[in-house]
């Protein structure tokens, strides 16, 4: 009997260590891959049972019960984050399953452009394969609430730049993101700004940043253009722009500014309205915000596009009618 208890518990220890040996050459083997690099996704609120399944069906070859187990003795199996991930050849589970406990997901990226206007913004979003497109049949007034925004309006309110994210995230946060980034923006330039400004808050800055952003062809003109519009609110002169009428005219605009539309009253008519309109007309850069709330002090009054990207500044209206005659008429055919 001595001699059988023996030989059973040897049989025990070398199935044990057989085992063991078996479990560490599938942890530390790599997996084949259907193709390399591979991108997949774990979904939000997945168990272990069903992050192994997704992995088999994106065409990860592991064994689902050994990955959850493997998961289970490291301590790894209610760690897992959700989110878009990449392996390549070479992976193996035990690295597999660290990558996803530490949330490595691949990003994708998506730039929002200085002077679009909220519209263009969701046209990006939408078009974008690897957002989730929550926003989607959603009102502008819907979609601010669902980012827990205080605003009516969302024209300004979102910060223009290159956004990294997580594939498969959802639209609403990176304008969540996106919104918040342009209300810190906003509050520290509005913090360094000048004295004597003809503004009563920070939104009256951001919609004149706004213009500012659409009248600028060359980055060096800004400033002088920020204060044209500047001397203009303190001298109680009408600003004139032309981007706020196209900006009041919506999608209805064709592409060719009629002197009729000049001429039709509407909120964002600046040559029918004094001061400025009622909201931004473009989400406004860094650049844009700091001209308009430090301005350069000029007696300049008018500006007119030269045809190069720059602008001809002028004091007088007989200086800006010949500045007008030199680069405007002569561009006609």
């Amino acid at each position: 009997m001595k001699r059988l208890f023996f030989i059973v518990l040897a049989l025990a220890f070398t199935g044990v260590v057989g085992f063991i040996g078996m479990f560490a050459w599938f942890a530390y083997s790599p997996v084949a891959l259907r193709h390399s690099p591979l991108d997949f996704t774990i979904e939000p609120g997945s168990s272990m049972r069903q992050v192994a399944r997704q992995l088999t069906e994106a065409g990860i070859d592991t064994w689902p019960p050994a990955l959850v187990l493997l998961a289970r003795v490291t301590r790894q199996a209610n760690g897992i984050k959700a989110g878009s991930y990449e392996v390549e050849t070479g992976v193996t589970p035990l690295s597999l399953l660290d990558k996803l406990t530490r949330g490595d997901t691949s990003q994708a990226e998506l730039a929002l452009i200085e002077g679009w206007n909220f519209r263009q913004f969701r046209a990006a979003l939408d078009r974008h394969p690897d957002l989730r497109h929550d926003s989607t049949g959603l009102s502008d007034s819907e979609l601010l609430a669902r980012i827990g925004a205080d605003v009516t309006h969302p024209e300004g309110q979102f910060f223009p730049d290159t956004y990294l994210f997580a594939r498969r995230s959802s639209d609403l946060d990176l304008l969540r993101r996106a919104h918040h980034q342009q209300r810190k923006v906003v509050q520290r330039e509005w913090e360094k700004r000048s004295e004597g400004l003809p503004f009563r808050t920070a939104y009256e800055a951001l919609i004149l940043a706004s213009i500012v952003e659409k009248e600028t062809g060359q980055a060096s003109d800004r400033p002088l253009i920020a204060s044209v519009f500047i001397n203009r609110l303190r001298s109680g002169m009408l600003l004139q722009t032309d981007p706020t009428v196209i900006y009041g005219l919506g999608p209805a605009f064709d592409g060719d500014l009629r002197k009729r539309d000049l001429t039709t009253d509407t909120p964002y008519n600046t040559y029918t309205r004094p001061g400025l309109p009622p909201t931004p007309i473009s989400m406004p850069g860094v650049a844009a915000l700091r001209a308009a709330l430090s301005p350069p002090s000029t007696e300049y009054f008018y500006f007119v596009a030269k045809g190069d990207g720059s602008s001809s500044f002028s004091r007088t209206l007989a200086e800006h009618n010949r500045a007008v005659a030199r680069y405007i008429r002569k561009q006609q055919p």
